[in-house]
């Protein structure tokens, strides 16, 4: 039997999640436009190593930015800021998911690449802080997690819209054990909240010539957060008469991905937060691996872009940090090149990992010794970066 004590400690809690998220829907109500990076005289881009084979990976992708973009940073136009602190030592220390010294050296940067980073989990020897992730998607109001998938010899050409800063994610780490008997946490989905990252995808579909949105619920069930999700992709889809949209149930969502006589048909996929996190890793598998897919996390004012996989601690602790492939956060820093108007670099960067990791292979990584190091691996591709005929090297694989 609950006690009255307990159940107004609850009560008490659920006014004060209700409160925070009107407070954050009046936010959203009132925020400007995107930022046009090329009008910008300067570019502050900030570089997290995070935790586990975070720093090692990080270093990677940092020297073949600064290799990509050596003319504008001795131009000045272009500044890295390296931004220590983020680890999993530090938060605990601190007891927060962010240190604040840290989230103001965040918030000063346009844009930031961020390795991976430990989130506790009960039973483990940290305290229950929330994920630097989901903290830093909500502080820098990153609401748009851009997620591309490709496998071209099986025509699978994917771009997921993850919403970033609502549903099960929202208020993480505010559960209520209300007593011994049970434990309660929140799913949030707000009008506003819904309405940009649906119209964030449907604008791309439109301009990218993709020309379709499927759009990932649970509708069916989940009846009150799910299908305002849905209702208002419905409304929203009658603005862009030229983009088809189709709706499917994220369980058979999975299923269909897998499935080669559908899976093709997908192309732009716009879902709420949890199941944007599933089934983009499920698509990373598909095309090689979480290791070989990076992440975009926009929002107007910041963005930020990072490996979609963990910190990895056991390698570090078996001595194999050096052997990490650092594909993934290479391909995010590839993403953040394209955001802040370098396209050229950022296709060049792209030809070249495909030639490093699909075609020539000079370096295989295995995350062991019997591999190549994750150092070898960049002097590699900016060896092949430097090529004069790389656009014609890249397309004799292509014939």
């Amino acid at each position: 039997m609950i006690s009255q004590e307990e159940l107004k400690a609850a009560q008490d809690k659920f006014n004060k999640i209700i409160e925070e998220q009107l407070t954050r829907i009046d936010a959203m109500k009132s925020e400007g436009d995107f930022i046009d990076y090329s009008k910008k005289d300067h570019i502050e881009i900030g570089v997290v190593g995070g935790d586990g084979i975070g720093p090692f990976i990080t270093k990677e992708a940092q020297r073949v930015l600064e290799f990509l973009l050596k003319k504008d940073i001795e131009s000045n136009r272009v500044t890295i800021r390296n931004i220590d602190g983020l680890t999993i030592e530090n938060r605990a220390a601190c007891h927060k998911a962010i240190p604040d010294d840290v989230l103001a050296e965040l918030k000063e940067c346009d844009v930031i690449l961020k390795g991976p980073t430990t989130t506790p989990r009960k039973g483990d020897k940290w305290p229950n802080i929330e994920s630097a992730n989901v903290a830093m998607r909500k502080e820098l109001d990153l609401f748009a997690n851009l997620r591309p998938v490709k496998i071209p010899e099986e025509g699978v050409d994917w771009t997921f819209f993850r919403e970033n800063t609502e549903g099960g994610y929202a208020v993480g780490s505010e559960g209520v054990n209300v007593n011994d008997d049970l434990a309660i946490d929140f799913t949030v989905t707000t009008q506003p909240g819904s309405e940009r990252i649906i119209r964030a995808a449907f604008d791309y579909a439109q301009k990218s010539g993709k020309k379709k949105v499927t759009v990932v619920t649970k509708a069916n069930v989940i009846k009150t957060t799910d299908g305002k999700f849905l209702d208002t992709a419905k409304e929203i889809a009658k603005e862009y008469p030229d983009v088809e949209m189709d709706d499917w149930y994220i369980d058979i969502m999975t299923a269909k991905l897998v499935d080669p006589k559908r899976r093709q048909q997908f192309k732009v996929v716009v879902l709420p937060n949890l199941y944007g996190d599933i089934i983009t890793d499920e698509a990373a598998e598909l095309q090689g691996g979480v290791g070989t897919a990076g992440s975009a996390n926009i929002g107007k004012k910041h963005a930020m872009f990072e490996a979609i996989h963990g910190s990895a601690p056991r390698m570090v602790d078996e001595g194999r940090a050096q052997y990490a492939d650092p594909s993934s956060i290479v391909k995010a820093a590839g993403m953040l090149l394209d955001y802040i108007g370098y396209t050229e670099e950022a296709e060049k960067l792209s030809k070249a990992l495909q030639i490093c990791s699909e075609y020539e292979k000079k370096v295989v990584l295995t995350g062991r010794s019997d591999g190549g190091t994750g150092e070898e691996f960049a002097n590699y591709l900016m060896e092949t970066l430097s090529r004069d005929d790389l656009e014609e090297y890249y397309s004799s694989f292509n014939k």
